[in-house]
């Protein structure tokens, strides 16, 4: 198929992102000013490949003030995001579009640059990280493909540009990046070429924060080829050197096989876990610090490292009803999904499928009994309507929450009177 590689671009012409009213105001503000003006990288990239199009970028001939400038007389908001680097921010109908001028990075710092800007448009695309996302579209739809993108994009390959060393050094989350692009877009095993400098420079990922590797790790588990990326991965150490410890590529492997079995979109935080091993009695708590997680991320993964016998299939019901009550419904999938990838049993398997669905037929209910009630029944305000309260429920639950209106009156009655003496 490697003549076909060699064909242009197809027209883009009449895609409805690029023919919608703010696209179209953007890329024609900039053309009445006499500059160039292209859609480039993600949007183009995804609409050859018949995915999607979210964010759109704009690169331009035209410098900062001239973006400004002609954006306010065509009554656009014009945000000054990021002028020293070329970019500024236009929102036209409420939609924003990154328009970056055409730039040169004469030096670069990590994720930082001192540029000049340049009307090259090879030169620009010479500055970015993949040959796929180097593809621009005009307003025409002809895409215009200076670095041999599109090769690639149908080859289903993800390729630095020009020496992958000297891409990566610019920033080192490219390396990240690389790997995620590859789990996403491409076929295979990685490039080998990127695969040896991600290797060579993964220090580098140290100067890294946490936030940016959080993000972007996350994206990674949450791709469609993640598996078989994060394996190659872990066997060159990089997943160690991201999360502390080797990755348990088998148990993300089981979990991403049911979530596929499920029909459920990949959970990329649970992803996670079961890559750093997620077990009963093992605390993940350290990974939340790692890798800056938010309180309710670290404590959905601290709350997989406690044992429960809500989850096992083979316990009774009853228990995985108390866990729904007290913990809810989202705790209690968590719970299930890692233990049925820890247990190895199938993807199909209908006993697993059962305790996991139960949420589908089963509701927890209403605490039975108000603080009113115990006034009602002569116990004083204070610290006893709160123990009362909580021994009821505590009774409540372990004798599987009883609906026979007598029963609980007794119950109640008793833990009142137990109360008063």
């Amino acid at each position: 198929m490697s003549d076909d590689h060699d064909q242009d671009p197809p027209s883009l012409a009449g895609a409805s992102w690029l023919t919608g009213a703010a696209v179209r105001r953007v890329l024609g503000t900039l053309a009445g000013g006499g500059f160039e003006a292209r859609v480039v990288g993600g949007a183009v990239r995804n609409a050859l490949l018949g995915k999607p199009v979210k964010d759109v970028d704009v690169a331009t001939t035209a410098e900062p003030g001239d973006v400004i400038r002609l954006a306010q007389a065509a009554g656009l908001t014009a945000v000054p995001t990021g002028a020293a680097h070329g970019t500024i921010t236009v929102i036209a109908d409420h939609q924003p579009i990154e328009v970056t001028t055409l730039r040169r990075d004469i030096e670069t710092f990590g994720r930082h640059a001192r540029v000049t800007f340049t009307t090259d448009w090879t030169e620009d695309a010479r500055r970015r990280d993949f040959t796929i996302n180097a593809l621009y579209c005009d307003a025409e739809g002809t895409v215009h493909d200076p670095l041999g993108g599109y090769r690639d994009l149908v080859g289903r390959r993800v390729s630095f540009i020009g020496d992958a060393q000297d891409r990566i050094r610019e920033d080192y989350l490219r390396i990240l990046r690389f790997f995620r692009f590859t789990a996403d877009y491409a076929e295979g095993p990685p490039d080998p070429g990127g695969l040896e400098a991600s290797i060579a420079l993964a220090a580098g990922l140290e100067q890294l924060s946490a936030e940016r590797i959080r993000a972007e790790l996350l994206r990674l588990l949450a791709a469609k080829r993640a598996v078989a990326v994060v394996a190659v991965m872990n066997d060159a150490k990089l997943i160690e050197n991201l999360i502390g410890v080797s990755g348990d590529v088998t148990q993300f492997d089981r979990l991403s096989a049911i979530e596929v079995a499920l029909g459920r979109d990949p959970d990329p935080l649970l992803g996670l876990a079961a890559l750093a091993g997620a077990r009963p009695g093992r605390s993940l708590g350290g990974l939340g610090t790692r890798l800056r997680l938010s309180n309710t991320e670290t404590e959905r993964l601290q709350r997989l490292a406690f044992p429960d016998p809500a989850f096992d299939p083979d316990n009774a019901e009853r228990a995985a009803r108390a866990f729904l009550y007290r913990f809810g419904v989202d705790a209690f999938r968590d719970g299930v999904l890692m233990a049925w990838a820890r247990s190895g049993a199938a993807t199909d398997s209908s006993h697993w499928l059962e305790r996991f669905l139960l949420p589908n037929r089963w509701r927890a209910p209403q605490l039975p009994v108000r603080g009113s009630e115990l006034l009602d029944r002569g116990l004083a305000e204070g610290p006893a309507i709160g123990r009362v309260m909580r021994a009821f429920e505590d009774w409540w639950i372990a004798e599987d929450f009883p609906k026979d209106e007598l029963r609980l009156a007794h119950a109640l009655s008793d833990l009142v009177k137990a109360n008063r003496s």
